[in-house]
């Protein structure tokens, strides 16, 4: 009969660290595959109202966004504290939302033009005058397709 005997002078190998670069870059693709970077800098307020019954968006690629409310507090002593329209990273009136409409046709696909939907983030603050104001440049624009942003109601 063998007898199983404890030697206390051994001592555990070190961890092998040679597929730890491997590993460290397969987890940096990962993040920079994974990880959406934002596309604009919102410069108003964008407190959106609550709703009962929402919709995702279907191709969000087709989204063109359109804010509209108060400029926050570092702005307000430049552009003031009514109302203002954002387009992507630029205030603008409502007379240059046709010129940005034929603008985000032109970076998209020709048979993917007439399938943009522009989505209103609108302050829950903001008086519909300026929303109206804006519909109705997208009227004439030929921009039928409106939607708006809102949070989900929490029960």
């Amino acid at each position: 009969m063998a007898k199983f005997r404890k030697e206390g002078g051994k001592e555990t190998p070190a961890i092998s660290t040679a597929s730890l670069p491997d590993i460290v870059f397969m987890l940096l693709f990962f993040f920079m595959v994974s990880t959406t970077m934002r596309e604009v800098l919102v410069m108003v307020d964008n407190g959106m109202p609550e709703a009962k019954e929402v919709t995702k968006l279907e191709k969000k690629s087709l989204v063109s966004n359109i804010f509209i409310g108060k400029p926050k507090d570092q702005y307000v002593a430049t552009y003031g504290s009514e109302p203002r329209i954002q387009l992507n990273d630029k205030l603008a009136n409502v007379n240059e939302i046709s010129s940005f409409v034929a603008a985000e046709q032109e970076t998209r696909k020709e048979e993917e033009r007439n399938m943009i939907t522009n989505n209103l983030k609108v302050d829950q603050f903001t008086k519909m005058g300026i929303v109206t104001d804006v519909k109705q440049e997208l009227r004439k624009a030929n921009s039928l397709r409106v939607s708006y942003a809102t949070r989900k109601k929490v029960k």
